[in-house]
């Protein structure tokens, strides 16, 4: 029977030295990974990131990977630079989508107005805006989101406080769109806080619900007005044409015919003239040949011709020769 050798002495999992080496060996693995990670950062594609030494702002890094002081000494704040933001008032988007879902609650206190014909209007609206200095836009306001916000509400208030209510609700709604946008904008650049502003637009804009059944009557009425004004503006273009057009024709038809006129007598006269002056040269042949273009002209309308000697007595016993003696003619 073979029997197995005896191990005598503590295991080294019971000595106190290997577990000392192995630990610092675990320690210093872990630091070098802290160190590793914590000294290198990656900036996607649409983003910078703003590199703060002890909270104090040093430089802006482009998309890429980066190293940084490590321990915490060097912190890095991304921010997306490419991409849209938006702001919206008066609504608010539950999950966009296909069938978007809003917020069933009221927001009227940001978006009930006075207009400029002390009328009221409850304006919806989105500001879109890209961050343009993202140092500008961490650390020179405290609030940028509340900031903006601010300035929008009042921005769009004082442009709609000088418009009328047909104004905001149906005809200048893209001129108080661009014209809140400015003033928005003008506003960020005072306060310098790198904030660029890409658009404003009106989402809806209506009476207040306890008006906007007489809101409605009223614009039924105005329709129907422009309605009718178009129907008489169609018809005036109808019928004015067609009486411009026959007058025209009217006189052009009696231009023509007095230059059909004129033109004929100064014919005759000149015709006259020059016979005249044949008939002085030579009187008798002038007559003959007057007398037998006459003849010419007569002749093929006349349907019975009687030729007589110019010295015949009685006409009417010849005349009686081509009937039956009872007037018709066989």
């Amino acid at each position: 029977m073979i029997q197995r050798p005896t191990r005598h002495g503590p295991s080294p999992l019971e000595d106190p030295a290997f577990i000392r080496r192995w630990t610092m060996i675990g320690g210093v693995f872990i630091l070098g990974l802290w160190l590793v990670f914590s000294a290198f950062y990656t900036v996607d594609a649409d983003e910078v990131g703003v590199v703060q030494r002890f909270g104090k702002y040093v430089n802006t890094t482009m998309p890429g990977l980066h190293f940084k002081i490590p321990f915490g000494i060097e912190t890095v704040k991304k921010v997306k630079v490419k991409r849209v933001f938006k702001e919206e008032f008066g609504f608010r988007t539950l999950r966009p989508g296909v069938r978007t879902t809003y917020a069933n609650r009221s927001y009227e206190d940001e978006s009930l107005m006075l207009t400029g014909d002390l009328n009221s209007a409850v304006v919806e609206w989105v500001v879109q805006y890209r961050i343009k200095d993202p140092a500008k836009y961490l650390f020179k306001v405290r609030n940028i989101r509340k900031t903006l916000r601010d300035i929008s509400e009042a921005a769009m208030r004082l442009v709609v406080g000088d418009h009328s209510v047909d104004e905001v609700i149906i005809t200048n709604r893209q001129d108080i769109s661009i014209e809140a946008r400015d003033y928005i904008q003008k506003k960020l650049d005072e306060y310098d806080i790198g904030v660029h502003v890409i658009t404003v637009n009106l989402q809806d804009v209506n009476p207040p619900e306890p008006v906007q059944p007489a809101f409605n009557e009223v614009n039924e009425a105005k329709q129907e007005k422009e309605r009718i004004i178009n129907e008489a503006w169609e018809a005036y273009n109808k019928v004015i044409p067609q009486a411009r057009g026959r007058a025209q024709q009217r006189i052009s038809e009696a231009e023509g015919y007095a230059i059909d006129r004129v033109n004929r007598a100064q014919g005759d006269a000149e015709r006259f003239l020059a016979l005249w002056k044949e008939y002085t040269r030579a009187k008798q042949v002038t007559r003959e040949r007057l007398y037998l273009e006459t003849l010419m002209e007569v002749l093929p309308s006349v349907q019975q011709i009687y030729v007589i000697d110019q010295n015949m007595q009685g006409l009417v016993p010849l005349l009686q020769l081509g009937n039956d003696g009872k007037g018709v003619k066989k």
